[in-house]
């Protein structure tokens, strides 16, 4: 069985500042989005991998990399892996630019979680 993907607008790119995160709702999850100082955005399910949990849009961006704002955990924002020494996975979502609008395509089972 193929999940399908439904698309949610989540705002303007000028909405989205670069290397500051922004915490959006699509469906029932609540996104990082994150804009890269080259322009690319980024969407992270905004929940941290560690055990104690915790936000993530108010991480530190650098280059790729997220740096977890509570546990200094060193995310990709390209794959949601965290880096040695630490371990961890964060969900990431597909991100795409429309005619200035910031859309993200999440599975449909994720958008009702």
């Amino acid at each position: 069985m193929e999940l399908s993907n439904r698309e949610y607008a989540v705002g303007a790119v000028d909405d989205f500042m670069l290397q500051i995160g922004r915490v959006v709702t699509a469906g029932e999850v609540e996104l990082a989005i994150f804009r890269t100082s080259d322009g690319a955005f980024y969407a992270v399910r905004n929940h941290s991998p560690h055990p104690k949990g915790g936000p993530l849009a108010e991480g530190i961006v650098s280059g790729y990399y997220l740096y977890d704002p509570l546990y200094d955990w060193k995310i990709d924002l390209r794959t949601g892996e965290v880096q040695a020494p630490d371990k961890g996975q964060v969900a990431v979502y597909p991100v795409a630019v429309d005619h200035g609008v910031v859309k993200v395509s999440l599975p449909e089972a994720a958008a009702t979680f």
